[in-house]
């Protein structure tokens, strides 16, 4: 493994440590649409497509269809809606349970999507500022080109076993799912497209240390100079190697990561607005208010807009 890949997951590894909690087990057909509230700090949400398509939406971002044997990580907890490939007036969803595991069904129609749906918890997660790199989602493609045994081994056997209606099956399926996001969390830390941005910027000591500090303290007044004692080299150098490695100068890139972080506790928390304006740095609600629309073309308290999961 290279030395810079090494590195990065060294520094990584506090994400490799998660808990996932398998909460629906879904067969849908026809027209349908789930809510899902923000999960809350810590959290992230996943869907698993075991059968079928959807689409996912989340306010002030782009939809994301998913097909069959698609994994889907929300890293930060984002508030949004699933719903079917085609549109259509909606049907009702019942729920029962069954093995502590919430059964969600469209009565009256052939099931053509089959999900596993649940929150998955980064495990000392509180104060842990990494999990701001991760990107807005993760997606594992099992079919296609992509197609990778192990993890299509691991969707059947969750499945199989949430189907199996024995006991203790949920707990045997969460095993699973662990097994699951951690190598999928490696396999996206270690992986060649992971190398832009500012996990790129994590793989080279200098810069990394940088990040780390301005992650730990977002609301600082951040000069160049002061970065630049932080990375133990001169401004020009800084400047250099953060462009080459992240793409971008050194005060954009804080500003960027400023408005990413506040994107994410926006959709992924209820904290007040104010309070979440304050800890990334921003001089006030109305100063991040203008950021958020100018950037997303949506106003922060609608980014966590979402009703009660159906």
């Amino acid at each position: 493994m290279p030395e810079d890949v090494s590195e990065l997951l060294r520094v990584m590894v506090p994400l490799l440590r998660v808990r996932p909690v398998i909460e629906d087990f879904c067969r849908f057909g026809g027209s349908w649409a789930a809510e899902h509230e923000p999960s809350g700090s810590g959290w992230a949400q996943f869907h698993i497509v075991a059968r079928g398509a959807c689409v996912l939406e989340r306010p002030g971002l782009g939809e994301l269809t998913l097909g069959a044997g698609d994994v889907l990580l929300l890293p930060h907890g984002d508030s949004h809606v699933v719903r079917s490939a085609v549109r259509g007036v909606l049907r009702p969803i019942t729920v029962d349970y069954r093995n502590g595991v919430r059964g969600k069904s469209t009565a009256g129609t052939e099931v053509e999507t089959e999900l596993l749906c649940g929150r998955l918890q980064f495990e000392g997660s509180d104060g842990n500022p990494l999990l701001a790199v991760l990107p807005d989602e993760i997606v594992i493609r099992t079919a296609g080109e992509r197609l990778m045994d192990r993890f299509r081994r691991l969707l059947a056997d969750i499945r199989d076993e949430l189907d199996s209606d024995m006991p203790g099956s949920e707990v045997i399926a969460a095993d699973f799912a662990r097994a699951l996001f951690v190598m999928m969390l490696r396999d996206h830390l270690g992986a060649e497209h992971a190398g832009d941005g500012t996990l790129s910027l994590l793989r080279e000591r200098s810069t990394a240390r940088v990040v780390l500090a301005i992650l730990g303290d977002l609301a600082r007044e951040w000069s160049l100079d002061e970065m630049a004692d932080v990375a133990a080299m001169s401004r020009a150098t800084l400047v250099r190697t953060f462009r080459r490695l992240g793409g971008e100068a050194p005060m954009t890139f804080l500003s960027d990561l400023r408005l990413a972080v506040a994107r994410q506790r926006l959709a992924g928390t209820n904290e007040p607005i104010a309070r979440i304006a304050a800890d990334v740095g921003y001089g006030s609600e109305g100063a991040l208010s203008k950021a958020v629309l100018r950037r997303y073309g949506i106003r922060p308290g609608a980014l966590r807009i979402a009703g009660k999961a159906a």
